[in-house]
């Protein structure tokens, strides 16, 4: 599961370089627009939104994945044996369970209601069911890594990006 887990993480990493390029070529076509050609473009605004949703959840998973998200370590990282391996299983489970229940079930119920009847975006009309993938799809990636983390641990390694 290991080499699945370095492969998924690499795709992720890509996926995210190339959504930054596109958000940064999006916003400075942007500006250049409404500035030089005192023409805003109104698709470059509402596709750098979507991006960004895009970058902030699947950057989550990638931070979760490298172990570079935000966490409050101050008693963690002086736990040792048996009480910080615990405390990573507890971590790690709880990581994994708001990943299913909120981001994959309620993920994936927001896309239902959003896709029938469908909401169009404005300017791109795009189903925001689709912008909204990346709610259950982030989810599904945070429950992998979760699991491997988990896994890592049970068997006394260290989990990825630790």
């Amino acid at each position: 599961m290991g080499g699945l887990m370095r492969l998924i993480e690499k795709v992720l990493g890509y996926l995210l370089i190339c959504l930054t390029a596109l958000i940064v070529a999006g916003v400075t076509w942007q500006v250049f627009s409404r500035y030089i050609l005192q023409d805003p473009s109104s698709v470059t605004e509402e596709l750098s939104r979507f991006l960004l949703i895009w970058i902030g959840l699947f950057g989550a998973a990638y931070a979760y994945r490298t172990g570079s998200h935000l966490g409050l370590d101050i008693i963690t990282t002086r736990l040792k044996g048996g009480a910080h391996k615990l405390s990573n299983l507890f971590i790690h489970l709880s990581v994994g369970t708001f990943a299913v229940v909120v981001m994959i079930i309620g993920g994936i119920s927001l896309v239902q209601l959003t896709m029938n009847p469908a909401q169009v975006s404005a300017s791109l009309e795009i189903e925001m069911g689709f912008i909204y993938l990346a709610v259950p799809g982030s989810g599904i990636l945070i429950t992998l890594f979760a699991i491997d983390n988990l896994i890592a641990t049970l068997n006394n390694k260290e989990p990825a990006g630790e």
